[in-house]
């Protein structure tokens, strides 16, 4: 297991300064997942066919997405799940890309349709950002399309001067 995994096994949501840029007047705190459901910060427990199924057929950003290429990005990433806790069936994914003390950047997140509108891509990603609070980061940033409702109610917001941002693509 990496360090990071065993870092964050077990630690208790703290919130700093730092964390907290993201949260003004948002949940301060994860909406407890519905019931039947666990969180997982373990890369073990990952279904990566069913993973891999998901955001290569389904989800808008990396449809047709090579296999080899996620097992890559998972590999250099923090990965989080969501499991039917009688079955360990996962039904949703995210992963995060970070430094571990300054930035995170937050994506692939997806929750099986079969299981929406419940509550639980909302409690997922506030599980996935009480788990970064102890780093202490400055931010968290993800790209959306579709989903801003549910991060804003977790304390996302719009950039405030997307002017300085820049992009290289390669693709």
């Amino acid at each position: 297991m990496k360090p990071v995994f065993q870092a964050l096994r077990g630690t208790e949501s703290r919130s700093t300064g730092a964390a907290r840029a993201c949260e003004d007047q948002a949940m301060d705190t994860a909406p407890p997942l519905p019931a039947g459901y666990e969180f997982s910060a373990d890369p073990a427990r990952v279904d990566v066919d069913r993973v891999h199924g998901w955001l290569s057929s389904d989800a808008y950003w990396a449809i047709g997405r090579p296999r080899e290429k996620h097992e890559r990005a998972m590999a250099g990433s923090l990965n989080f799940g969501v499991y039917e806790s009688a079955s360990g069936e996962q039904v949703a994914y995210a992963r995060v890309v970070t430094d571990q003390a300054l930035f995170a950047w937050l994506a692939d997140v997806y929750v099986d349709p079969s299981v929406r509108g419940k509550g639980l891509g909302t409690a997922f990603v506030g599980r996935i950002r009480d788990q970064l609070k102890p780093y202490g980061l400055r931010r968290i940033l993800l790209a959306t399309e579709d989903a801003h409702g549910v991060y804003e109610k977790l304390g996302f917001r719009s950039l405030e001067r997307p002017d300085q941002w820049m992009v290289h693509p390669f693709e």
